[in-house]
């Protein structure tokens, strides 16, 4: 199995399923899941919680360029 790795983390569920298409679309293979601050979070309504975008360690560094803001 690859090691997954956060190369950044989104406020909200929404946030990261952008977030996660953004890498898709630049070939990276990406997923979320809720931080561990988010748990339990807004009432236990984890779409409004904190979440960790994950990618395989080798692409990591890619990532963190595909999500830099532009200047």
């Amino acid at each position: 199995m690859d090691e997954l790795v956060v190369v950044d983390t989104a406020r909200t569920e929404a946030e990261a399923v952008s977030l996660v298409a953004l890498l898709k679309s630049a070939g990276i293979d990406a997923a979320y899941r809720i931080t561990n601050l988010g748990a339990g979070a807004v009432d236990g309504w984890s779409a409004a919680a904190p979440q960790e975008i994950l990618v395989r360690a080798e692409d990591a560094e890619l990532a963190r360029e595909v999500l830099q803001p532009s200047e």
